[in-house]
């Protein structure tokens, strides 16, 4: 993947110049998307531009994510690296200033970059080829604006570590009063006698795109039962099965927690009738 877009321009990724003055170096002070394309078709490119739009009226950039110029950049992109299975990486920070100051400088130009990197082929429902994951679970220490995609994610790759170096896929997080927020790269589903429950969506989460299709797509579908209320932790512990999401992952089958299987440690019938309908579907939005 040797092409990405810089400011207007598409140029390789070793000529790409960013100001060490950027504010998004410097402070983290941007928002990102990041949107699967398989063969240039993309996935909930509508839902993510209007996340990205919410991130940067929320920090007060701005910039207007004008769809028809980030699916120009996308396709551009697409084909210029040879197209494929690919994650296109959009990133707006506010821009550079001529000195670091905490407050947002007046009159500086957004830096708008986005990158494509190749990823594996789109996900399927099938149980002898989905990798489960084995998860860590810990409090979640991060501040109180994860609905916000910004670029700070030190946060969550200090919780991703955590796991990591336990040799886990992911950590589950939940707040002081035991209530389920996310894991640090993923959002949560809990599934108990065949009934599917998310945590419900506030300052402490992330709002998914991969979470808002599958459960648009499931109370379309009607034929299992979904909540978003509070899920605690107690609840994760006894679960049937357990589910985490993304946008590069799709729905992805929990198998232990913290070193115990998820109900019968293998997978669920119920994953398989949710990722088959997710795999349907998700080119719709």
């Amino acid at each position: 993947m040797s092409t990405v877009y810089l400011n207007g321009d598409y140029l390789p990724m070793s000529e790409a110049r960013i100001s060490p003055m950027d504010r998004g170096f410097l402070f983290g002070d941007g928002i990102y998307e990041v949107i699967p394309s398989y063969d240039g078709a993309l996935v909930g490119f509508t839902a993510h531009l209007a996340r990205m739009q919410n991130g940067l009226d929320a920090i007060e950039i701005p910039l207007r994510a004008d769809p028809v110029q980030w699916r120009e950049i996308a396709a551009q992109l697409s084909a210029r690296n040879g197209g494929g299975n690919l994650g296109l990486y959009f990133h707006v920070s506010r821009g550079a200033d001529t000195k670091r100051h905490h407050a947002y400088p007046d009159g500086v130009t957004p830096t708008v970059f986005a990158f494509a990197y190749e990823i594996p082929p789109a996900p399927v429902p099938d149980k002898q080829r989905v990798k489960p994951f084995k998860v860590a679970t810990a409090e979640d220490l991060r501040w109180h604006r994860c609905n916000i995609k910004s670029t700070s994610l030190l946060g969550n790759v200090m919780h991703y570590q955590q796991g990591h170096v336990e040799g886990q896929d992911e950590t589950i997080l939940y707040n002081s009063r035991k209530e389920l927020t996310e894991a640090a790269a993923c959002n949560v589903f809990v599934i108990k006698d065949g009934v599917i429950a998310t945590p419900l969506l506030d300052e402490q989460k992330l709002p998914g795109i991969t979470r808002q299709m599958l459960l648009e797509i499931l109370r379309r579908d009607g034929s299992i039962a979904v909540q978003e209320r509070i899920v605690t932790l107690d609840e994760l512990e006894t679960a049937d099965e357990v589910w985490l999401s993304s946008s590069s992952k799709d729905i992805v089958p929990v198998i232990a927690i913290d070193g115990r299987p998820v109900g019968d440690g293998g997978i669920g019938d119920v994953w398989l009738a949710a990722q088959t309908l997710y795999s349907a579907h998700k080119f719709d939005f």
